[in-house]
């Protein structure tokens, strides 16, 4: 049973988000403090001139309320929104707080993971604690 859980949340189409969560509550023990993680990736420069000025901000708000949804189904639970390239950024997040289990949702590898490597796998090759990918 674990205390302090981090489960990173990607919104994309491919991912259940609702497996991880599922475990957080299933592992965690009374009390345990779960922290759902959500990576925006930078834009990069060329293309952040095509977004209107807003974009950004109205992006996170929504990214944020959808994080409260989810966090309201697991017990301790709350949502932190960050900046930066999610393998590492999890992975500095989670030097920073200590989780003692990470649970990671994750796809089925295409060709794309096998050259260039997945959050998921570049999460479990460099964590400090233990990681649960869920399929």
């Amino acid at each position: 049973m674990y205390h302090n859980i981090l489960v990173p949340i990607s919104f994309d189409e491919d991912r259940d988000v609702g497996a991880p969560l599922k475990l957080a509550r299933l592992l965690g023990v009374p009390g345990a403090k779960v922290t759902l993680l959500h990576v925006v990736e930078r834009i990069p420069s060329y293309a952040i001139s095509y977004l209107p000025a807003d974009y950004m901000a109205s992006a996170r708000v929504a990214i944020r309320t959808e994080l409260d949804k989810l966090a309201e189904s697991v017990p301790g639970a709350r949502g932190e929104v960050i900046s930066g390239h999610s393998g590492k950024s999890i992975l500095d997040w989670a030097k920073e707080h200590e989780p003692d289990l990470i649970i990671m949702a994750s796809h089925r590898p295409g060709m794309q993971d096998l050259l260039l490597g997945s959050t998921a796998t570049h999460v479990v090759r460099h964590a400090g604690c233990a990681v649960h990918v869920v399929r």
